[in-house]
Parts: C-alpha cells; structure tokens; sequence
C-alpha cells in the first residue's frame, strides 16, 4: 500500500488491518535504520584515538559528546518505535492516548511514533509554554 492509497481510503476503514500492516512496516523500517545508525555511533564511540595536539583533543571530545547525545537520542527513538509497535500489536495505535480520537492518518505519516492527536498535542505545548514563561 501507498501512502496515497493509505490517504484516499474511507474513514470507516481508520485503523483497518491493511493501515495496520502499513504502519508495521513502517514502525519495522525505521526501526532498522536507527539500529544502523546506533552500531555506528557505538563504533566511532569505541574508536581510542589519541591526540598531541590540544586543539585537536578538544575536538575529538566535542565528537565524542555529541555521539553520546546522538545515542542516547536513537535509543529515545528505538523504545518509541517498539512501544508504537506493541500498541499495534495491542490494537490501540492510531488512537488517541488522552482523549480516545483519532490521532490522524497524516499525523501518523509524519510521525509514525505519535501516541497523542494534534489538538492534544497542540494544548501540551501551550501549557508548557505557558509554565516556562511564569518562572
């Protein structure tokens, strides 16, 4: 299935098996792609280079640190995917966590991960805005 045929299809059929096996290749897709892109964080991570020069030790650290952000990132990532994946398996995707709606097929294709639909999501940010600007 394509993501125009996933778009033109009735919204009797939200959620139907054929947009669940859609979005389980997807989930599986992009789960395997963040797995690449961890074993070679953990390689460059691993790598023992030694440098004379101060400049270039600083640097190789600041890699190092943003390696260590960027993993720490895709393993985020990863657990987001395997949960999106036990709630298709679950037979709660596509709804939303907060308020039961749902959350959208062009939501979902944006991203894929979503637990909650965009006007949940939507107020979230205006009340932590909101927090951030009253301390």
């Amino acid at each position: 299935m394509t993501e125009d045929e996933l778009r033109a299809m009735p919204d009797s059929q939200y959620m139907s098996p054929d947009q669940l096996a859609f979005f389980r290749g997807r989930l599986l897709r992009l789960r395997e792609e963040v797995l690449v892109r961890e074993r070679d964080i953990r390689v460059r991570l691993n790598e023992n280079l030694t440098f004379a020069d101060p400049g270039d030790r600083a640097l190789a650290e600041e890699a190092r640190w943003l390696d260590l952000r960027l993993r720490d990132r895709e393993a985020q990532l990863r657990n987001k995917i395997d949960a999106s994946l036990k709630l298709i398996r679950d037979g709660d995707y596509g709804w939303c966590e907060v308020s039961g709606e749902p959350i959208g097929i062009e939501r979902l294709l944006a991203r894929p991960t979503a637990t909650t639909c965009a006007d949940v999501k939507t107020d979230a940010e205006l009340r932590e805005r909101a927090f951030r600007a009253a301390r």
